[in-house]
């Protein structure tokens, strides 16, 4: 059901541009639906931590090995969730939603505040030079190693790239960040972080559990922080469009499994929506599936699969870069695996 009222099977045609203007505000009403979600999420996560806790005091090695995976991807998760807390509709309750997001970017080495403001660049100047989070990628005249190098980094080390990027919009000149009350915030949240890592390092060593500390976080963070990246990757590299369906590939597999792969990540995959409607709760991203429907030839068809789309973007890494002003700026277009695709495609 789609807000608990219209089921989405017989809303994947729906175009919003049709609709009533009841509907559109009823399918943006906060509810916890989100909330008992990520609940269940955390509460898979936390389980799934002890028991491979025990596997490892106990030996068990071959246990480890294959539960990392899963919990890197419940990590992602999260860090999704932490994306649906910055636009206040991963719960209700706004205060409650803000201590949500500011616990999961405690521990993903963000602050809610600087998330929030820098993020509104992204949804504002999607693909322009001033979208922070797709720099460099987004900056005509960068040079090609830079980008490069830029990309390598992002994709192994998402889990330190992606703080370090926010900081950069953070301290930089020109800051998008400019209010003085939300800059105290993000000082007030950094330093809670650091105080927090802190003693979780020092209560590590002191306990001698780096092992623990590396197969029950560190790796499994490691690799969440590079699903993250290549996810967003997928999202946006290497297109030259700068509206909602020409600068973001959305996935729309059918299927059990493509409806849990959606389920686990929010509904990420629905990512045009989420950019025509950033503050549509992430239960009611599907219900609006017929939006994605390309109506001019630059736009995007949603992709049947992230194999698909992922093939199409990793296409792009040899030269990696965001938005129409390349065009402008070199005087010639993308290369052609970026033209539109079928959802028939692959």
């Amino acid at each position: 059901m789609c807000g608990g009222k219209v089921s989405i099977s017989a809303l994947r045609g729906y175009t919003v541009s049709l609709a009533d203007k009841d509907f559109l505000l009823e399918m943006h009403q906060p509810r916890w639906t989100s909330s008992w979600v990520w609940v269940g999420f955390v509460v898979s996560f936390f389980t799934l931590q002890g028991a491979l806790g025990i596997a490892l005091f106990w030996g068990w090695w071959w246990l480890a090995l294959p539960a990392i995976p899963v919990l890197a991807h419940l990590m992602h998760a999260h860090l999704v969730a932490f994306h649906e807390a910055s636009h206040g509709t991963l719960c209700p309750n706004p205060r409650v939603n803000d201590f949500f997001g500011m616990f999961i970017g405690m521990l993903s080495f963000m602050s809610l505040s600087l998330y929030r403001a820098t993020h509104h660049s992204h949804h504002a100047y999607l693909a322009t030079e001033r979208d922070e989070e797709l720099w460099p990628f987004n900056v005509p005249g960068t040079p090609r190693w830079l980008r490069c190098l830029a990309a390598g980094a992002e994709l192994s080390l998402g889990l330190l790239y992606t703080p370090a990027l926010f900081l950069r919009a953070f301290l930089r000149s020109g800051s998008p960040v400019q209010n003085p009350s939300v800059r105290h915030r993000i000082w007030m949240e950094l330093a809670f972080m650091a105080a927090v890592w802190a003693a979780i390092l020092t209560a590590t060593a002191w306990l001698n559990g780096w092992g623990y500390f590396l197969v029950l976080f560190l790796i499994p963070a490691l690799l969440a922080g590079s699903m993250q990246s290549t996810r967003k990757y997928i999202e946006h590299m290497g297109l030259a469009g700068s509206t909602p369906l020409s600068a973001t590939r959305s996935i729309i597999t059918p299927g059990p499994v493509g409806r849990l792969i959606a389920f686990s990540l929010f509904n990420e995959p629905f990512h045009g929506v989420h950019h025509k409607y950033a503050r549509l709760p992430q239960d009611a991203l599907p219900c609006f599936a017929g939006e994605l429907s390309p109506t001019r030839p630059e736009e995007l068809s949603p992709y049947p699969s992230y194999r698909v789309a992922f093939c199409e973007m990793i296409k792009t890494l040899s030269d990696p870069r965001v938005g129409p002003q390349w065009q402008t700026a070199s005087q010639h277009c993308l290369p052609p695996a970026q033209a539109p695709q079928r959802l028939a495609a692959g």
